[in-house]
């Protein structure tokens, strides 16, 4: 299984709209909507990497409103108590 996450840069009042078409594609696992540069960021998990034409270019991308894309591929998670541990440093 791959996991990528899509960066997405909408059209002015078109996040919502966006955000709701995105997620219903069908490799795409969760949408945010996010703040920073991009818009939304969407979870998007495949079979195999050729996929991600299906779901970038020909699903995202053709969707009215969207800029932009960038995309990162994860290649390694990590378990969830590590990251419970990360976001608790500093604090008591």
């Amino acid at each position: 299984m791959i996991t990528a996450f899509v960066l997405i840069r909408a059209r002015g009042n078109r996040v919502q709209a966006l955000g709701e078409a995105i997620a219903e594609l069908p490799q795409v696992a969760e949408v945010y909507s996010v703040t920073g540069p991009y818009d939304l960021v969407a979870l998007v998990r495949l079979k195999d990497v050729e996929e991600l034409d299906d779901v970038v270019t020909q699903g995202i991308l053709s969707l009215e409103g969207v800029e932009r894309t960038e995309t990162l591929l994860a290649f390694r998670a990590y378990p969830r108590r590590l990251l419970d541990q990360g976001f608790a440093l500093g604090q008591e």
